[in-house]
């Protein structure tokens, strides 16, 4: 079935072309790197996995409580709409917001792929152009995955949302080659993993559990090559240079808490826009989960060295300012051991079934 005919509303044009700018950089030294970032590719090529045989596509998945989403988590829970919906109404409510969700992670994860291919093109350093090439093949993956998973278990897409889009479009169109970093790796990726975070951390269902462990073990090196590049070059800028990426990152960061809430799930449950927008505004549940989508971005931007006055200022607007002391190499460690532990988990469960049913086995031989 086409994709097309999946989507809650046509997206428009299906290709969409965003001019590009700036100088694809070629380096002849080919003998020298930092090691840290070989250290990351050597790992990034040990690392590759492939979805369709890691994940267990085998499990069910209940289209209309995918992610087992609790009513209090629903924006509109406790409003008299909620008190209107039926049982089957709220099954499709949970539908609607579970294909929102993964749909923008799909949409971002074919972001991420195209921002990995130009840093491939634009970087200077060698070392980081073999990086990025093998999170190319990573993003590439998780698009792949979640396009399946929208496709074979939900069965409804939506289309990217137009901010994600604004701002995956500004990161593109930007000729200087640390954009590509600071837009996707820091800001878009940042919110994603959070995201991701959160439904791993609480959904009960197996297969997007699945999902999310695995594709947030592969974020933890991007985020560390990200961390490493941008750290090293930011030290080099000058103070306007370092305020006109802060500028960047306090516009994405207003863009993303304010815009990103699944408005359009309530508009196609006919609740005009204005309205939906300010049940998502009132909602305790939203209110929390915007602030932990920063979770990442935070101590990522402090760390990389964009901590100018304006830009505290604007966390402390935002209110998540103090996740800029957040210990983010431990969160990273933590997602790594997250996906090995459900790997040595899933595989010895299923090593005991297949001693089970050679044992079976064994005993109805002997017994005829």
């Amino acid at each position: 079935m086409s994709t097309h005919e999946l989507y809650t509303d046509l997206p428009g044009d299906p290709l969409w072309q965003v001019p590009a700018s700036g100088a694809a950089r070629f380096s002849w030294e080919y003998d020298e790197g930092r090691e840290r970032l070989l250290a990351l590719y050597r790992k990034g090529k040990d690392k590759q996995w492939d979805g369709a045989t890691r994940i267990d596509w085998g499990l069910e998945v209940d289209p209309y409580d995918p992610l087992g989403t609790p009513d209090e988590a629903m924006s509109l829970y406790g409003t008299p709409y909620w008190a209107k919906l039926s049982d089957r109404d709220k099954g499709d409510l949970r539908r609607h917001y579970a294909s929102w969700q993964f749909s923008q992670f799909l949409h971002g994860e074919q972001g991420a792929m195209v921002c990995a291919a130009r840093i491939v093109e634009s970087v200077p350093d060698l070392d980081a152009k073999f990086y990025s090439a093998t999170q190319t093949m990573d993003e590439a993956r998780h698009a792949e995955i979640y396009s399946r998973f929208l496709h074979e278990k939900i069965g409804m897409l939506y289309p990217i949302n137009d901010n994600l889009q604004s701002l995956l479009g500004d990161t593109l169109r930007d000729s200087r080659w640390d954009m590509p970093y600071l837009g996707m790796q820091v800001l878009i990726e940042g919110l994603a993993l959070a995201a991701f975070g959160m439904i791993r951390d609480t959904t009960d269902k197996p297969l997007p559990k699945q999902i999310l462990a695995y594709i947030m073990q592969d974020e933890a090196r991007h985020v560390a090559f990200g961390r490493m590049a941008l750290r090293d070059y930011y030290k080099q800028l000058t103070d306007t240079e370092l305020r006109e990426r802060e500028e960047f990152v306090i516009e994405g960061c207003y863009l993303m808490r304010d815009r990103l809430r699944g408005t359009e799930v309530l508009e196609n449950f006919g609740i005009p826009k204005p309205e939906a927008e300010a049940l998502s505004e009132q909602s305790e549940f939203l209110r929390l989960f915007r602030k932990l989508l920063f979770s990442r971005i935070v101590p990522c931007v402090k760390d990389i060295g964009l901590w100018g006055e304006r830009l505290q200022k604007a966390y402390l607007d935002m209110g998540v300012y103090d996740l800029g002391d957040s210990n983010l190499d431990l969160l990273m460690a933590q997602d790594e051991e997250i996906a090995e532990q459900l790997d040595r988990e899933r595989f010895a469960a299923e090593e005991a079934e297949r001693v089970a049913e050679v044992e079976s086995a064994i005993e109805e031989g002997a017994a005829q």
